[in-house]
């Protein structure tokens, strides 16, 4: 493949492919491309008209076959495809390992769905190199563009900068991506301006990689401490998810000088698809909405409208000049009780009310509703299944009558879906109810919504990478050094008694290996148990001397996660005589539901009474096995978090505690031996015990009773120590809440 530049003098370079049939006009001067391939100049071609004027120009062209095709938004896409499981490829029609295609090669399916279909939105999870993913890219544009209207695809992404904690940092080393905490560990530094640091160094990466819609930031807030999605968030503060809401999406949408084309949006700009309205943060006992057992959001505090504040004072009102996030995604769950127009108990996307008479009309939010994944497919009626139809709520309707309902409540897009038949079916349905002209103006509707969004990324003119330019520039040693940075910033202190850290480099260590029991992930594969160091050994030994003797040692560095007690559900509860439902733990020792709801507030799933035991007990032990063979030496404890987490069982035992949220092991052992000093927040409440977890409303923040250790801290939101003690900064004084308890 062969891709042309064409230089205009007082505008923007074009690239097109000499395999697509696209050629070049010039008109005064200037040079366009003919993406419609009939040698005039219409005005969807013209880049010297708005994005606006050109996506309507180009909405009014489109068949609805088209119209149809730029609504769906792609399955998981990896790159090379798999050669087996959910996401499985075949090329020629062999696997990939069989075919002989190179990794950056269209699989049959992806050839298929953009040029049967026209999909032009596709969600890339994994890929095998920045080299490969722009080889892709150049592919996937040279395809599309010379099919129907030329329009570019736009390739999106779910987070990707997380760290691998066992990789070593080093000044001017790169690697495939800049690494940064997770999203709940960017909270923890209560400071918005790293992250729309990170949002611009991030979105220079996605650029390079050919991604230019972000599935990001997830700004729900997190009132119930159990949701497994905790981490994803910014935490469970309503003003701090806002201001750091806006900070991010200013990072990824602004471009500045020569990189701007129209109104803050540019070459370096990633559109950020906020979620999930109106917050998915309130499921019922904490249990997620990925799974059927968890499909109900509740708000028995009535706070309902707080969970909006990170959209509406966040994402949808940032500094910069693009305004607002272009694109938002509701959440799968049923805000139960919360439609007080049509009194309808389905999930958020196919709620009129929560996505026509709120967002669009009461919050003037006119960018893209696209759906979350899956929620058209059918259910299979497993409760614990994470891979399944989510369409909670209108279990009862027809696939095509689900895309038809979420059409009539606004959506724009859904998410998950290859296949543009359903669209049309529900398209001939509001033909049938309301007329043709009436239906085609609502397909335009989403189409200038989608179009606008690809526009203003400067894809109509070049959609093309260079794939030096991507090398030298995706996990580049300056963005990898400012992400460790931020990560270094991101670690909490909760415990430092006698001020035993910092650890001196001259210190003897003992590192107890952890065991890891056998466990499914979230597709259902079984992960085998193992036995190992829960930490880069070899890392360590570049800090301090080590020992697998506790007596030879000074101290010991215990490396432990917090507790998992599953989903809460479990068949085994079924085939007992139950209803499956569990409680949802915090602490390791097995926990026992006595204060739990008589009746749940959303279908017959209370489990008062009921007992569940977490999948890592044995970390617990591991602890308390180690101080017993320290024999009163000093204890340190860092703990991957990503819920907030009951310490009574052990804290006493210990001497220091650092939490962390997904960052590299150097990171944290930076901050032991005092390399970096700790300056991270706690952007949630550690909890006391389980009865104030249990006892707690799932849809309101700050209303546990907080940790107290064995020196008197309350481990509070904003609490955090430094080598001085507690931290009480202008941070803390911004953000600071009083315990309602």
């Amino acid at each position: 493949m062969t891709i042309k530049y064409v230089k205009n003098k007082n505008g923007p370079t074009l690239a097109y492919s000499t395999t697509s049939g696209v050629t070049i006009i010039e008109e005064d001067g200037l040079f366009f491309k003919d993406l419609d391939k009939d040698g005039k100049l219409s005005k969807y071609e013209d880049w010297r008209l708005s994005p606006k004027e050109r996506a309507k120009d180009l909405a009014s062209k489109m068949t609805i076959e088209q119209i149809a095709g730029l609504m769906l938004y792609s399955a998981h896409q990896s790159i090379p495809a798999a050669d087996r499981g959910f996401f499985a490829s075949t090329f020629g029609g062999k696997t990939f390992s069989d075919s002989g295609a190179k990794p950056w090669e269209l699989s049959d399916q992806q050839i298929e769905f953009l040029t049967k279909d026209h999909l032009r939105h596709v969600l890339i999870t994994s890929v095998q190199s920045p080299e490969v993913a722009a080889n892709w890219n150049n592919e996937v544009q040279a395809l599309v563009e010379g099919v129907g209207l030329g329009i570019p695809a736009n390739n999106s992404s779910d987070p990707r900068h997380s760290s691998d904690s066992s990789k070593e940092f080093s000044e001017g080393a790169g690697g495939h991506i800049s690494m940064w905490p997770e999203t709940l560990g960017l909270a923890a530094t209560f400071n918005p301006s790293l992250v729309r640091q990170f949002g611009e160094i991030a979105s220079k990466e996605y650029r390079a990689l050919g991604v230019t819609t972000a599935l990001s930031p997830q700004i729900d807030i997190a009132t119930d401490p159990r949701w497994f999605r905790f981490n994803g968030t910014f935490g469970e503060d309503s003003q701090l998810s806002a201001d750091m809401a806006r900070a991010y999406v200013d990072g990824f949408q602004e471009s500045e000088a020569d990189k701007e084309i129209v109104d803050g949006w540019g070459y370096e700009s990633v559109n950020a698809m906020v979620k999930h309205w109106p917050g998915g943060g309130s499921g019922e006992s904490g249990r997620d909405a990925h799974y059927g057992a968890g499909m109900y959001a509740v708000y028995p505090g009535n706070n309902f409208d707080e969970h909006l504040i990170p959209f509406t004072e966040g994402a949808f009102n940032l500094d910069g000049k693009t305004g607002m996030a272009s694109a938002v995604m509701p959440y799968y769950t049923i805000s139960v009780d919360q439609d007080p127009k049509n009194g309808e108990n389905v999930g958020n996307s196919y709620n009129e009310y929560l996505i026509q008479d709120l967002l669009r009309n009461k919050y003037g939010y006119d960018g893209v509703v696209c759906t979350d994944w899956n929620i058209t497919h059918n259910f299979s009626g497993k409760m614990d299944l994470f891979i399944d139809g989510k369409p909670w709520g209108v279990e009862n309707l027809t696939i095509e009558e689900r895309h038809y309902k979420l059409l009539m409540a606004g959506v724009d897009q859904f998410g998950g879906n290859n296949e543009r038949a359903p669209i049309l079916a529900a398209y001939q349905m509001g033909v049938e109810e309301h007329g043709e002209e009436f239906m085609r103006t609502r397909m335009e509707q989403s189409a200038v919504r989608l179009l606008m969004n690809i526009f203003r990324m400067g894809l109509f003119e070049n959609p093309y990478l260079d794939i030096e330019e991507t090398i030298s520039t995706v996990g580049n040693s300056e963005f990898m050094e400012t992400g460790y940075h931020v990560q270094l910033q991101s670690v909490v202190m909760l415990k430092n008694k006698n001020q035993i850290l910092p650890l001196t480099k001259q210190k003897m260590v003992y590192v107890p290996k952890r065991y890891y029991p056998s466990k499914k992930d979230w597709f259902g594969n079984c992960i085998p148990d193992r036995t190992d160091y829960p930490v880069n050994i070899e890392l360590v030994k570049k800090y301090f001397n080590v020992t697998d003797n506790p007596i030879e040692a000074d101290a010991a560095l215990v490396f432990i996660s917090g507790p998992d007690s599953g989903i809460g559900f479990n068949y085994e509860d079924v085939e007992a005589g139950g209803n499956g439902f569990l409680p949802i733990s915090l602490q390791y020792r097995p926990y026992t539901a006595e204060l739990a709801r008589e009746k749940s507030l959303a279908g017959d799933r209370s489990y008062k009474g009921k007992t569940v035991k977490t999948h890592n007990e044995c970390d617990l032990d591991l602890l308390l096995e180690t101080k017993k063979a320290m024999n009163g030496k000093p204890v340190i404890v860092s703990m991957l978090l990503s819920n907030p987490t009951v310490v009574n069982e052990f804290e006493k035992e210990v001497d220091g505690i650092l939490v962390n949220f997904g960052v590299q092991d150097q990171a944290v052992l930076d901050l032991i031996s005092g390399k970096a000093e700790p300056s991270a927040l706690l952007p949630f409440q550690m909890p006391a015990n389980m009865e104030s977890v249990e006892t707690q409303f799932e849809d309101v923040a700050h209303d546990m009773e907080c940790h107290v250790d064995f020196e008197g801290h309350v481990y509070d939101f904003t609490f955090g120590l430094n080598w001085n003690g507690v931290i009480e900064d202008d941070r803390v004084k911004k953000y600071e809440r009083l315990v309602v308890k």
